[in-house]
């Protein structure tokens, strides 16, 4: 495994990919999910100070595995991963003498190298104090089922060739301040990547809720509205046009949604609008702070007993994150709608640019957009302001970037853009917003 800092990660273009349509396409495997899960709690501690050197216990040997895993699936598609190590010392109250965050990545090379899909995970686990890093830390569901979950589908993906590059990745240092997710986002930023998702998986593996209500039929996708990266003008405007439900990052949920619907015995999508859990936060916020598209999975019914717990039984109460407390067929059902939705959006065309609506004073709308390479059509969508989900959509050919909508009021409807391929893949819709005055 090659370790390489942030500015010397290479990506190279590589031929155009046969993208394959008709593959069978193999479904996650439960019994490798779990089996993954019980390897990496096996390490002890993955607390983000343990030893980073031992070679059984700590988050450096459970790093060192991790990496092989995806070397070894690299070896198996003769070499369409490239694993590579990011790493930075990262400072604060959680981590006063300073600590070597690292991630471990995997690079599935697409036609456009510089357009990536994440999938990411974190490995660290803690327990009661978060300091403690000598105590066994099991963090099986929190976040062994992430990581779980990016492995199983960097094996199913491999298998496949795309447009876009798919970026697996193993982050560092979640608990003690997200330094992993920052590390990635903040190394996108510096190579110059278009992110067009970044899929966080944080405790995606129980169906059993605290209050003993088991919640196995959904899954909550978090996403933000507004975009945390737009300035207060940008905000006014967004609100001024009626998309505040329609910022990239929310896009891209009702995108994941949509994915969801269509898988034979999946899950429903909880699309739930607000960034995170409330209060809390996860490794796909510094992504959003810096304006990518970004949401993270969770289960449909946490289980506050079994994440940041010393292990131990108090009043007749197993505490504590362990394997057995989990659901393997239900995370095989997340993993299916992750694995589904990378694969429509890596081998669609990025999302359009420049998306425009006119038509005031007009019972028509004028819809414009930037043409998109790669496309091979557009799709455009339109809803009623009174509701959340697009609810009509006409295709027009690639050689179009502009389009009249016969009465279609601009007042009382909202429009969107997508690109699509030729296998009928289609981008993340793009929000139509106000001409640029002058424009």
């Amino acid at each position: 495994m090659r370790t390489l800092p942030p500015l010397a990660l290479a990506l190279a273009i590589i031929a155009t990919p046969v993208f394959a349509k008709d593959a069978p396409k193999p479904a996650p495997d439960p019994t490798r999910l779990k089996a993954t899960v019980e390897k990496l709690v096996s390490f002890g501690t993955r607390h983000t100070l343990s030893s980073p050197d031992h070679p059984t216990r700590g988050i450096g040997a459970a790093r060192g595995w991790v990496g092989g895993e995806l070397t070894r699936i690299a070896d198996a598609c003769d070499g369409c991963i490239t694993v590579a190590n990011i790493a930075r010392t990262f400072t604060n109250a959680r981590a006063p003498n300073g600590v070597n965050v690292v991630d471990v990545l995997g690079f599935q090379q697409g036609l456009d190298p510089k357009r990536v899909i994440i999938v990411g995970a974190h490995i660290d686990s803690r327990i009661s104090d978060g300091m403690d890093f000598t105590h066994d830390a099991p963090g099986a569901n929190d976040d062994g089922s992430g990581v779980a979950l990016v492995l199983e589908a960097a094996r199913i993906l491999s298998k496949e060739k795309f447009r876009a590059t798919i970026v697996y990745a193993i982050f560092s240092g979640e608990e003690q301040g997200l330094f992993g997710g920052t590390l990635l986002a903040e190394t996108a930023k510096q190579r110059g990547w278009t992110i067009s998702a970044m899929l966080n998986n944080d405790i995606v593996g129980n169906t059993m809720g605290q209050n003993g209500v088991r919640v196995a039929d959904r899954v909550r996708v978090f996403s933000e509205g507004i975009r945390e990266s737009e300035e207060l003008p940008a905000q006014i405007a967004r609100r001024g046009n009626g998309g505040e439900d329609d910022g990239p990052s929310r896009a891209l949920a009702k995108t994941i949604d949509g994915v969801a619907a269509g898988l034979p015995g999946g899950l429903d999508v909880f699309v739930d609008r607000r960034p995170d859990r409330f209060g809390r936060g996860g490794d796909h916020e510094p992504f959003l702070k810096l304006g990518y598209p970004a949401v993270r999975f969770s289960v449909g019914a946490e289980n506050w007993t079994q994440q940041h717990q010393d292990l131990r039984v108090e009043n007749g109460i197993p505490y504590g994150d362990t394997v057995d407390k989990m659901d393997f067929a239900y995370l095989a059902k997340v993993t299916a709608i992750n694995v589904a939705t990378i694969r429509r959006l890596a081998t669609a065309p990025a999302a359009p640019e420049g998306v425009t609506i006119a038509g005031a004073l007009s019972f028509d709308t004028t819809v414009k957009w930037k043409p998109v390479e790669g496309a091979t059509a557009y799709r455009i969508h339109w809803r009623r302001t009174d509701t959340a989900d697009w609810q009509k959509s006409l295709d027009v050919p690639a050689t179009t970037t502009s389009s009249v909508l016969k009465d279609i009021s601009v007042d009382d409807h909202f429009v969107g853009v997508g690109a699509v391929a030729a296998d009928g893949s289609e981008s993340v819709v793009t929000f139509a917003g106000p001409e640029p005055r002058g424009g």
